[in-house]
């Protein structure tokens, strides 16, 4: 802090400024909020995240191999660093969404928490702007909306308007009118609104005023996700499992929504979105809200660990690779040349199945068991030792980035009966083999499952006269879904 003319001290402790980068580390938006932060800040946090980017570069990212991938490019490099600045030390928060890395320099400490979901709630106001995924190309088509909006969203380093409705009063969402007219004159596609939202000065800034629909409903969706790791025998190493709450609320007026669960000791520990009343929840352990206009988050939670530690998942996994000595590679080499110049080469095995018995539940008949799983896909990466490979597979599709050495397979619904295998060879690069080889990540989602078991016994609407449509399903999907090679 430091002290101004007038004696009083002056806070340093919020966000100085954020930068966004693109997967290959390139700036595209600097704003400064409290001072200038130098873009030395940049070098240092992409010198460690291209260093740990799974082995290979920020060009990767780019590749159809692995862009659908929801895990961390780079998981190794912390949230928080503590950076060397030319007035001392800075604090730097960063984030991954969509390829993006969200960066946020303060120079003092701050409440970590606050400062990472900030940053979440620009890339998700990001994403209902521009629509999914708010990457590379959506950010350097809306410049001057994404400044606009960091400027209304950021009042001297402090979070200040950070909802959708509340925002869309002020900036309107580019269009293809906008669009043209930008081109023409040269000017900003974004309308911004010369008055002042109505919800921003009422105790609900989630929610417009006024809203009419010509069809009212609500539709809730339960979604569980599970973090695991398996070994190469499947057995579950370790589990964790979070769930939320997903809403779509097409309501008119100002409903007031009373959601109860039928079993409500599931859920371990929570957080709500701002238009839930907590202290009803504390009470009677039910959620009252009155809900924003569009899709939102209505809680996070997390399972109680017996339902998580008696996960046993729906699939299963069993990778296979193995490599051969020097004499091996160079019977399978070129003719004439020595086992110096041989390379070494290796074979790939990977067959994925539909688990008969799995401890998944399906709140709506209660019976256990087996189901179809949608969206499989399987993500390898290989060691960086490997030069190339050749890789098939009999379900589905391979998609392999040669410059990041992983390969996407795409195997989409999966049952009992089917038996997926992927099998192929590679080449090393000479300098042997590698000490270990990369986890596997899994990719799967079965609708109307849930883990814990967690269901929604009444959904009830006062305020308004008239009777919305309702629907709620469960829907368990993986996380951080990893297999270790055998």
């Amino acid at each position: 802090e430091k002290t101004t003319q007038r004696g009083w001290e002056e806070p340093r402790n919020m966000i100085q400024s954020l930068f966004l980068l693109s997967p290959t580390g390139e700036v595209l938006i600097e704003r400064h909020f409290r001072g200038v932060t130098s873009r030395t800040v940049c070098d240092y946090f992409w010198g460690k995240a291209s260093a740990n980017l799974n082995h290979h570069g920020g060009l990767s990212t780019t590749s159809t191999a692995i862009a659908a991938n929801p895990l961390p490019l780079y998981d190794t490099v912390p949230p928080i660093m503590e950076v060397p600045d030319s007035d001392g030390t800075l604090y730097l928060f960063s984030i991954l969404r969509d390829g993006l890395s969200y960066l946020a320099a303060c120079p003092t400490e701050v409440s970590p928490l606050l400062v990472l979901e900030f940053l979440h709630r620009v890339a998700d106001i990001f994403v209902d702007y521009f629509g999914s995924p708010a990457d590379e190309s959506a950010i350097k088509d809306n410049f001057s909306t994404v400044y606009q909006l960091l400027e209304e969203m950021v009042d001297y380093g402090w979070p200040l308007t950070t909802e959708p409705n509340g925002l869309k009063g002020l900036i309107k969402p580019p269009t293809v009118m906008g669009k043209i007219q930008q081109a023409v004159t040269g000017g900003s596609s974004a309308i911004v609104s010369d008055e002042l939202p109505s919800g921003t000065v009422s105790n609900m800034p989630w929610r417009a005023a006024g809203v009419k629909h010509s069809q009212n409903e609500i539709y809730i969706d339960i979604v569980e996700e599970i973090d695991a790791i398996i070994d190469a025998n499947g057995n579950v190493v370790s589990s964790d499992v979070s769930g939320s709450i997903q809403a779509q609320s097409v309501l008119s007026g100002v409903p007031d929504l009373l959601l109860t669960f039928a079993d409500p000791e599931l859920i371990d520990d929570c957080s709500f979105h701002p238009c839930v009343r907590y202290g009803r929840y504390e009470m009677d352990k039910v959620v009252s809200f009155v809900p924003p206009d569009g899709n939102f988050e209505l809680m996070k939670y997390r399972v109680r660990n017996a339902a998580a530690k008696m996960f046993s998942p729906p699939l299963q996994c069993t990778p296979q690779l193995s490599y051969g000595n020097a004499t091996s590679g160079a019977s399978n080499g070129a003719a004439g040349g020595g086992s110096g110049d041989a390379p070494l080469s290796g074979r790939i095995s990977v067959i994925v199945s539909a688990r008969s018995i799995s401890s998944l539940v399906f709140p709506s008949t209660r019976q256990k068991g087996s189901a179809v799983i949608e969206e499989v896909s399987v993500t390898i990466p290989f060691p960086k030792v490997v030069r190339t490979t050749k890789l098939s597979a009999n379900i589905g599709n391979v998609l392999y980035d040669e410059a990041g050495r992983v390969a996407k397979w795409t195997i989409g619904k999966l049952n009992e009966k089917m038996r997926p295998q992927l099998t192929g060879t590679m080449v090393l690069d000479g300098t042997g083999r590698p000490e270990e080889n990369p986890p596997l990540s899994v990719e799967w989602k079965i609708p109307l499952a849930s883990v814990s078991g967690l269901s929604v016994s009444g959904l009830s609407m006062s305020g308004e006269n008239y009777k919305p449509y309702k629907g709620v399903r469960n829907i368990a999907k993986s996380g951080r879904f990893q297999v270790r090679c055998g």
